[in-house]
């Protein structure tokens, strides 16, 4: 008999033993999807509301500034000429045409875009003209390749930097580099959880909370990944990855110098060399420069017209980014109208295809009103996720002073076999290069939860 206890007690120590071995993995990414949720939540559930915002932002502006986008006249519209010329006589005098966007459909204005000393990188004054009556309809500023209106570009700003320049930009590459690891990081204790439950995992908050996770997984998955591409310090590692493997989306090159790229160029006996000087722009040339754009296969709607600067051509390009995606573009050259360098979708890359189509999407603009509902469904999600995360933080805290406080990931690592230790040190320094304001954070996190750990060791239990 007591040979037989003392069987079941080694046998029991012995299991004992193998779970506490093979315990080690939930209970630490269940202790970094907490510390992510902490200290990381209130970036991501800013993120999460200003992007419901900026998704929402087209209806809102359709109406805000519907002076100056819609018109109701019907007739002929007027060539480029007139309209920039209107435009010209409108604009502050140290204004300096730079490109024109001409109506793309009935019913909205032409813009005419003049660079002006004072405004924000990127920033250009627009200038509203009726194509039809050549009236000025208003002026606003603009941002951006993409012209997004004041608005927008307020919340482009608060959603991506929180207004604070360059600093700023890390709040949201915080969020966009560890909410992937969140994410699949709750996927993994959801999975745990089912595993030890037949039933439904928890109840309430939790059980609200992991659904939502797990309903939302790959759309979180999107918005890291194409948050990362914008972000300051990842983003960079990014465009140099797909340099470095042509990933690259070419760019349209209007240096002049070269022979025209047109199948009948060896017929027309023109030689392309870089102008000393340029003549004066006029509007004509603005009428010239589209009608051969047009034969040269630019075919959108809307399209943007930038005028040469001395070396260069002009530039035609193809603006829309709707599905399907129009974003050929052509350089001409500005006296014979000549093409001289052409860039055409079709002949993008996989991963640059991708890449436009990724940031379109994250921006509501590929697939129109649909798109921007599914951002703020997704958004909003997360943002629910969060506040159920804090709520469920708060309510299961502690509030006595225990004995054996909650292990820091750095003791739970401890105990970690040799080859899944090297693992996890080997990708997270891969990670922590790759993602520097990950790395950082990481650092911090471990840093708080080891000086958490050792204020509160040893302490005696406190009872409520």
């Amino acid at each position: 008999m007591p040979e037989h206890i003392s069987t079941l007690s080694v046998a029991a120590k012995n299991s004992k033993q193998r779970v506490t071995t093979g315990s080690w993995f939930i209970p630490l990414v269940k202790r970094i999807h907490f510390y992510i949720g902490l200290f990381v939540g209130p970036f991501l559930l800013l993120a999460a509301l200003s992007g419901i915002l900026y998704a929402l932002t087209p209806q809102i502006e359709s109406h805000l500034y519907a002076r100056q986008l819609y018109n109701d006249s019907r007739g002929t519209v007027l060539p480029l000429q007139r309209q920039v010329s209107a435009a010209q006589a409108f604009a502050p005098s140290h204004a300096v045409l730079s490109a024109v966007r001409p109506s793309p459909v009935d019913g909205e204005n032409t813009r005419v875009l003049f660079d002006v000393a004072g405004l924000q990188p990127a920033e250009r004054l627009a200038v509203f003209v009726d194509p039809v009556t050549a009236q000025l309809q208003g002026t606003l500023i603009v941002y951006g390749t993409s012209g997004v209106l004041p608005l927008r570009t307020w919340l482009d700003q608060f959603h991506r930097s929180l207004l604070l320049g360059d600093l700023g930009r890390n709040y949201s590459e915080l969020a966009a580099s560890w909410l992937w690891v969140t994410a699949l990081g709750g996927l993994i204790l959801w999975g745990a959880r089912q595993r030890r439950q037949a039933k439904a995992s928890g109840k309430g908050l939790r059980r609200l909370h992991e659904k939502f996770g797990v309903l939302l997984l790959i759309g979180l998955l999107f918005f890291s990944v194409t948050g990362l591409t914008w972000s300051q310090w990842a983003g960079g590692n990014i465009s140099m990855l797909r340099q470095q493997f042509g990933w690259a989306t070419p760019s349209l090159s209007t240096v002049l110098g070269k022979e025209p790229v047109d199948e009948h160029a060896e017929h027309c006996g023109h030689e392309m060399h870089p102008p000393i000087s340029l003549a004066p722009i006029n509007g004509a040339d603005y009428d010239r420069a589209l009608a051969a754009a047009r034969l040269a296969g630019i075919k959108a709607a809307k399209i943007e017209i930038k005028q040469p600067t001395p070396g260069r051509a002009w530039a035609v390009m193809e603006i829309d980014r709707s599905w399907p995606t129009q974003v050929d573009a052509v350089a001409l050259d500005p006296v014979s109208m000549a093409v001289v360098e052409r860039v055409s979708f079709a002949q993008y890359p996989l991963a640059a295809k991708l890449t436009r189509w990724g940031i379109d999407l994250h921006m509501g603009v590929l697939f129109g009103l649909a798109n921007e509902l599914v951002l703020v469904m997704f958004a909003a999600g997360l943002a629910a996720m969060v506040v159920t995360g804090y709520v469920m933080w708060w309510r299961t805290r502690p509030t006595r002073v225990v004995r054996q406080p909650q292990r820091s990931p750095l003791m739970l690592l401890r105990k970690t076999p040799i080859v899944p230790l090297l693992l996890i040190v080997s990708l997270t320094l891969l990670l922590g290069f790759c993602l520097p304001v990950m790395g950082i954070s990481l650092l911090i996190f471990l840093l708080c939860d080891l000086i958490r750990y050792q204020l509160t060791k040893g302490k005696k239990r406190i009872e409520r």
